[in-house]
């Protein structure tokens, strides 16, 4: 599968750490999936809101790096973390192999902030090559329909721009279903000179209440027309899941097709609708 630059496009998926020892055994099973099926380029692992599952997070890692030789990106955030807390963790990382990061951040914990040494995540991208130089690539997030808490759209922008500048070497969005907000974004990149890959971030349709709430959460609107038609189905999961497998699908044929550097699957710790789409986009 190649993208309309001729380049072959990078595809990988993220996981949470999971909570128990059957949820860790089930994570276990879905990466062996997906690395069977795709043979994906890393697994992203995230990280709880004020650094709350930081041990979780490097467990996890240990635990995928154990079942083959495949590369782990962890994510990384600044809320609730202090310099010396970050050295000591970079590193750890560094001591097992991993040389990719997903820095963020991080989310504001619900009983609000926390004291910490850093409040932005251009200032911890700037840490980090301060601390390790070169040594990780540096991913970051994007945000296409503006972070929820941004002032404006042209703050949001530049507080990405500030993290580009700052030493990101590419960069993940937020899932998005509507494409115009990301070929938006590219093109305000291009006519900013931040020359790095954006590479979209991808979530499967398998529940809907759970999609919705979490969408208003975090600013990723569902088209009128998705959202309607979801609706729809009311306890019918199967239809719903094979309607929402069929969205994604041509969005993720519609990106590769427009240029887009790859795909980034929020698998929610399952390999089965990722694999659907996978297989849909690979005949």
């Amino acid at each position: 599968m190649t993208s309309s630059t001729g380049r072959q496009p990078t595809f990988s998926c993220e996981f949470f750490p999971p909570k128990t020892d059957k949820g860790m055994d089930n994570l276990g099973i879905a990466q062996h999936k997906l690395d069977e099926a795709m043979r994906p380029a890393f697994y992203s692992v995230t990280f709880g809101a004020g650094g709350s599952t930081r041990d979780r997070t490097l467990e996890t890692v240990d635990h995928l790096r154990g079942v083959e030789s495949i590369s782990v990106a962890p994510h990384i955030s600044c809320i609730g973390s202090s310099r010396e807390q970050l050295r000591e963790l970079l590193a750890r990382y560094i001591e097992r192999g991993i040389d990719r990061l997903v820095t963020l951040r991080g989310d504001i914990p619900e009983g609000g902030a926390v004291g910490n040494d850093f409040h932005h995540a251009n200032e911890l991208v700037g840490f980090i090559r301060e601390e390790t130089g070169e040594h990780f690539h540096i991913e970051v997030a994007a945000y296409p329909e503006y972070h929820p808490e941004a002032e404006s759209p042209q703050s949001d922008f530049d507080n990405f721009a500030r993290k580009v500048r700052a030493g990101a070497d590419s960069a993940i969005t937020q899932y998005f279903y509507n494409i115009d907000a990301y070929d938006r974004f590219i093109d305000r990149c291009e006519r900013a000179g931040l020359d790095i890959a954006v590479v979209p971030g991808i979530m499967p349709i398998t529940n809907y209440t759970s999609l919705a709430r979490f969408s208003d959460r975090c600013g990723a609107e569902i088209p009128r027309w998705i959202r309607k038609q979801l609706e729809s189905y009311g306890e019918d999961a199967e239809a719903l899941r094979a309607f929402g497998a069929d969205v994604v699908t041509d969005l993720c044929a519609r990106l590769l097709h427009n240029g887009a550097p790859g795909l980034h699957f929020y698998t929610l710790n399952q390999a089965d609708a990722t694999l659907e789409i996978w297989r849909k986009l690979n005949p």
